[in-house]
């Protein structure tokens, strides 16, 4: 019988956590303070938007937000963001993405002040993890890793494979679990003899988005598997790239979708929030 790792429930003690931990730097006279900016009205990103509101009243977070037109220009969001730079109550700066064509989502990245870039994505954070540093890392992977650690799942020496090497999820993934001891492969798009690859994983993360990808064929019997995908299906149900129902019953741990890796993505912004570059 395999273990559901629940990420509602650890991802809500963590915010518990935090809580506490807020509460305490309050009584000795100390906020936190994220900024979060949406231009245009995407639906999916107001929901995250929604989201991470709602997380920063329960924890006790102040947040500013920005909703800016459509329209807004490059120009104009360069400025927002220098600002919020210069303003010492703002830990951390958020651009919700995708932003709208006419701007470079590379040049807003750079933009943010490395200190308060709570996503992880500044080309200096990224630097960082590479070599063992402090600093800012991206939400998702950090939260799969508290997955793991809060799940017993013991890391160091196993075979772990990452599916996908996008820069937000695959590559600093596999960074973490390097720096967790774990002996890691990154597979892609490209990759030849997938299935061969994969089934010597103890620990698998598919990251690859697309919809139930991994069916039982790709996982060694016992392994653990981390489903970060997230799509909707021919009903509208949300699922992820792995295929639940065909692997769940050959691992000893999984993550559904929903309810795994999704609310530890925010849990982990929280924390990147409250702690700052660790």
């Amino acid at each position: 019988m395999y273990q559901m790792i629940d990420g509602k429930k650890i991802s809500q003690a963590i915010k518990d956590e935090l809580k506490e931990q807020v509460a305490q730097l309050k009584a000795e006279g100390q906020t936190r303070c994220l900024a979060v900016i949406q231009v245009g009205n995407d639906p999916a990103s107001s929901v995250y938007v929604g989201n991470k509101k709602k997380a920063c009243e329960y924890i006790g977070i102040d947040s500013l937000s920005y909703e800016l037109p459509e329209e807004t220009t490059e120009e104009e969001l360069l400025g927002l963001i220098e600002e919020l730079n210069a303003k010492e109550n703002v830990n951390g700066i958020l651009v919700q993405l995708p932003v709208p064509k006419h701007i470079d989502e590379n040049k807003i990245l750079l933009a943010i002040a490395p200190e308060k870039d709570v996503d992880g994505f500044h080309p200096v954070n990224v630097g960082n993890l590479s070599i063992g540093r402090p600093g800012y890392v991206s939400c998702t992977p950090a939260g799969v890793i508290q997955l793991l650690k809060r799940s017993g799942i013991e890391i160091e020496g196993k075979e772990c494979v990452v599916l996908g090497r996008s820069n937000i999820v695959g590559k600093p993934m596999a960074m973490l679990l390097l720096r967790e001891n774990g002996t890691v492969t990154i597979c892609h798009s490209r990759t030849k003899n997938l299935k061969e690859i994969t089934k010597r994983a103890d620990i698998l993360v598919a990251a690859i988005g697309k919809p139930k990808f991994i069916d039982a064929s790709f996982v060694k019997e016992g392994a653990v598997v981390i489903d970060v995908g997230i799509h909707r299906n021919e009903n509208n149900k949300l699922c992820g790239d792995v295929d639940f129902d065909s692997v769940a019953p050959h691992c000893s741990a999984i993550t559904p979708v929903p309810g795994g890796v999704g609310p530890m993505t925010i849990a982990m912004l929280m924390n990147n929030c409250v702690n700052g570059v660790q």
